[in-house]
């Protein structure tokens, strides 16, 4: 018997009725509702000792919980928060362990829970910078939109990383930069992009993902790197979080590099850096680009007509602007 259209209170009424008025035997019983003999069974007995509100959905909670904290310990918790409320749980645990040498006390993170369901947590308000969302240019000429990245680090031979940072320019797939970077610092590259723009001149857009150097949590995600590029009259583009694709062309680039380059590593940063020169050299000037009509991409690439300025103009504001 289809239960469809009711609910489960009902089922169990008209369950404990069929039973009442004798019509089926136990066994049919289950079989017409569809229920197993142990479910009907245990419907009857609760039925048979509390009459109705037996047949009432009851709390699954355990009866007891060997484990749960002593209501002293939960007591002298509570009162000794609303004496120190600048106190958090390690401080407060560290307090409860001269008072109670004896007794197993909890975890921090249980005093943190018995503090939030006492009401003793204020809630604090994270911040979240908002996304421009997914970039929506696309390159229509050499040095248009650049894409950089740092590529995943790796173990050398040696032992030590290599954090390689990538740079190439999206319209004709140009291995503009690889270089081998010890750790992800913020001053090595910025010096980097310096020796690009001298180098390759300015382009009109970098993309990158949202991690360090690149964005930040600060107003507009703005980055330390990022601000330069402002200042050279550079566009920032950020993909979206999680959203490599949107950077596919450079991410396609690292698969390839991975495979030449990376495997297997080289015994020395030194020694890795020379693999990653010998790969742009192949990538730019010898490997035929689908994309580009089976062109390679350094006969496509044109170095940009703006040249970096020797000097950036300081920013002159209102004097009731509150400079950041």
């Amino acid at each position: 018997m289809p239960w469809e259209g009711v609910t489960v209170s009902e089922q169990r009424q008209n369950f404990i009725r069929d039973y009442v008025e004798g019509r089926y035997s136990r066994s049919e019983l289950a079989e017409r509702f569809n229920i197993s003999r142990k479910t009907a069974y245990k419907w009857i007995n609760r039925f048979k000792r509390d009459g109705p509100k037996g047949l009432e959905e009851q709390s699954r909670r355990p009866r007891s919980c060997p484990w749960q904290t002593d209501q002293r310990i939960v007591e002298d918790l509570v009162a000794m928060r609303k004496a120190r409320p600048s106190r958090g749980p390690k401080k407060l645990l560290d307090k409860l362990k001269k008072r109670h040498r004896y007794v197993e006390l909890p975890a921090v993170s249980t005093v943190a829970h018995i503090l939030d369901r006492q009401g003793l947590v204020r809630a604090t308000r994270r911040h979240r910078r908002a996304h421009p969302g997914c970039p929506k240019n696309v390159a229509t000429a050499p040095n248009d939109i650049w894409a950089a990245d740092y590529k995943g680090q790796f173990r050398m031979k040696n032992g030590q990383y290599c954090f390689p940072l990538t740079v190439s320019d999206l319209y004709s797939r140009y291995l503009l930069g690889y270089e081998a970077h010890p750790v992800i610092s913020m001053e090595q590259t910025i010096a980097y992009f310096m020796q690009l723009f001298r180098t390759y001149g300015l382009p009109n857009r970098i993309r990158t993902d949202n991690g360090v150097p690149f964005a930040s949590c600060a107003l507009g995600r703005l980055s330390k790197l990022q601000v330069m590029f402002i200042k050279y009259d550079i566009y920032p583009e950020l993909t979206e979080p999680g959203k490599p694709p949107q950077s596919g062309i450079h991410e396609r680039m690292h698969r390839t590099l991975k495979q030449e380059a990376t495997i297997p590593p080289a015994s020395s940063l030194r020694g890795q850096q020379r693999k990653f020169d010998a790969f742009r050299e192949e990538f730019n000037t010898d490997r035929p680009h689908e994309a580009l009509a089976m062109a390679e991409p350094a006969t496509v690439y044109r170095s940009s007509p703006r040249k970096m300025p020797e000097h950036v103009g300081t920013y002159a504001y209102p004097d009731h602007y509150l400079v950041r």
